[in-house]
């Protein structure tokens, strides 16, 4: 396990570099050394204010096989919160008053959170997770040679996590 820092969020209060035993955050480029990071350390995860660092498995375990008919019910329910949060964000664009436009706002994000988790369940949320892969293969079938690429260099980097 490493630390990685998101640029986007770091507001450079710097504080990783100080609690840091090895010198992995104090990098030129803003990313934090993987090959100095010590393995599940955390203090430049604690100690970060605007929490744009994070640990990042060296490896993921494979998900266990999943029941047919729960993965069919949380498609069905990914389904649903899709058009669930859609209309939450017609609601929103439709707002006049700014109370209605941040309930709506918030509305369409907790349904975006519950269709992760529904597709998670199902087990289209790791990239190394056999359904994700058998999805991606079927995917070559059906679109053009530029999008095919993509998928297949995809799908070999896939198949180097282990």
């Amino acid at each position: 396990m490493y630390a990685s820092r998101n640029i986007e969020l770091c507001s450079k209060d710097c504080l990783c570099l100080f609690v840091c035993p090895t010198g992995a955050a104090d990098t030129e480029t803003g990313q934090i050394d993987r090959d100095l990071c010590l393995d599940g350390c955390r203090l430049c995860v604690d100690a970060c204010p605007s929490h744009a660092i994070y640990l990042v498995m060296n490896n993921y375990p494979e998900p266990g096989v999943k029941n047919e008919e729960l993965t069919s019910l949380m498609m069905a329910l990914l389904e649903r919160k899709t058009e669930q949060e859609q209309a939450a964000r017609n609601l929103e664009s439709a707002a006049q008053k700014p109370g209605e436009k941040k309930l709506a706002m918030a509305l369409g994000k907790s349904l975006r959170i519950l269709a992760e988790d529904c597709a998670r369940e199902a087990g289209f949320m790791l990239p190394q997770s056999r359904s994700v892969r058998d999805m991606l293969k079927e995917l070559t079938e059906t679109v053009d040679s530029e999008k095919n690429e993509i998928i297949s260099k995809l799908l070999r980097e896939i198949g180097k996590v282990k």
